[in-house]
């Protein structure tokens, strides 16, 4: 998730007409906050954090007030709260007060891109507001649809009267749920889930369903997103220098996802392509210095430029440059294995050489020449390497790069420094 919370997320629901509670930014006067508290009795304090911070609650970081006493407190103790989810530590610029929605149903439903079904699926259960991995499989339902026509009524009644859920509710959520397809669709994104929606009961005894909460992921290269204004802070997160040069990259014509996993790791790992990008990060752990995903068949100036920052930042504490993706079908290997290799030349020539021993899995177009092209400027400067084509299965490449790094932290640094015709242990300054 890149954009969690109401604080824009409401505003975003208002384009399709979907109903979400009233939502008070950090800006909110006391007097503000005063009236939100007077029509609704009570109002949740949450903080306002970059990308997609989940587990908030869990976590105590949403406050509840029904005084404006207790409403500033909670505003003082969140507004620049620290939260650790995973391996990130965020922290928390600003809070948003919202009102709260009395209800007795409270639903979950979300739209994604799922890979399993090449095609959008809905997810959506009655037993919403917890944590969705805690539901056993039976209660909540997961349904593919095609994207030509849409998110239609039907799927969303079928799915909900599967789940036996009660009667009073379907018609409600019948009605509005559609709605938010449109919101996924022309929008360019790629996951949209609200969590909970509750059923506020209206005058007449008719069921209103309200957003509560907001996520949403969005395709960054997709031109459609740019229709909704958001301003670039919003994806950027707490980004180090690194992840803002690379940021800077982005065109319409290659990928340029990229994240710092950990700042001390010692394998530097451009990766090519999202299945590859999940495994990789997921199997290397906290080796791993990047999470990345530079596919899409990126001209080679720009698979330079990319390469050029990544090794500038990263490289003299790297053990394995491991390169590597599935087999591609659009991206030019040889143009990308230039280019990466041109920018470690230029490395080398500006600032010295450094141990390092160099893995590559990949495969697609011009794979052979790709090849040729990077042994030669490995052989130029020394560099141990390892070459897997696309016959290897990742998993396999990803386990050989870890004993790579394993060899390397315990002695085959020096190794390769000797053979390098360096001092062991040299340190180049980034």
């Amino acid at each position: 998730m890149q954009l969690t919370g109401l604080m824009h997320g409401a505003r975003l629901l208002r384009y399709v007409d979907f109903p979400v509670t009233e939502v008070l930014g950090p800006g909110a006067s006391e007097d503000e906050i005063q009236d939100l508290l007077a029509r609704h009795g009570t109002i949740f304090v949450k903080p306002i954090f970059k990308g997609g911070v989940g587990r908030k609650g869990k976590a105590g970081l949403v406050g509840q007030a029904r005084d404006l006493k207790t409403a500033l407190a909670e505003k003082e103790r969140l507004y620049f709260a620290e939260h650790r989810h995973g391996t990130t530590l965020a922290k928390a610029n600003g809070v948003t007060f919202e009102g709260a929605v009395p209800a007795e149903h409270e639903v979950y439903f979300s739209i994604t891109d799922d890979t399993r079904y090449r095609a959008p699926t809905v997810t959506i259960t009655h037993k919403g507001g917890v944590e969705i991995e805690e539901l056993n499989k039976g209660e909540l339902a997961t349904i593919p649809f095609e994207a030509l026509t849409g998110l239609k009524a039907f799927v969303v009644a079928n799915a909900l009267s599967d789940l036996g859920a009660p009667r009073e509710i379907i018609s409600p959520l019948v009605q509005h749920l559609p709605k938010l397809w449109d919101l996924f669709h022309h929008y360019g994104m790629t996951t949209l889930e609200l969590n909970p929606i509750r059923l506020r009961p209206q005058p007449g005894g008719r069921l209103l369903p309200v957003a509560c909460d907001f996520k949403a992921g969005f395709d960054r290269d997709d031109p459609r997103m740019a229709r909704l204004g958001l301003p670039a802070h919003l994806f950027a997160g707490d980004v180090s220098e690194f992840e803002h040069e690379v940021n800077q990259l982005r065109t319409y014509q290659g990928q340029s996802d990229v994240f710092v996993i950990n700042p001390n790791g010692t394998i530097l790992a451009p990766t090519f392509g999202g299945g590859a990008n999940s495994l990789v990060t997921e199997v290397l752990g906290e080796a791993a210095i990047i999470s990345s995903d530079f596919g899409g068949n990126p001209p080679y100036e720009k698979m330079k430029d990319v390469a050029r920052i990544c090794y500038r930042h990263f490289l003299p504490q790297t053990n394995v440059l491991f390169i590597i993706g599935g087999k591609a079908n659009n991206t030019d290997i040889h143009e990308t294995f230039r280019a990466m290799g041109d920018a470690l030349r230029e490395f080398f020539a500006e600032r010295g050489p450094t141990p390092l021993h160099v893995v590559v899995g990949r495969g697609g177009p011009n794979l052979i020449r790709g090849f040729g092209t990077l042994a030669e400027t490995c052989d130029a400067l020394g560099l141990p390497y390892r070459f897997f084509g696309f016959d290897s299965a990742i998993s396999e490449v990803v386990a050989y790069a870890r004993k790579v790094d394993a060899w390397m932290t315990a002695g085959g640094r020096d190794v390769v420094a000797r053979h390098m015709g360096i001092r062991p242990n040299l340190e180049t300054s980034a």
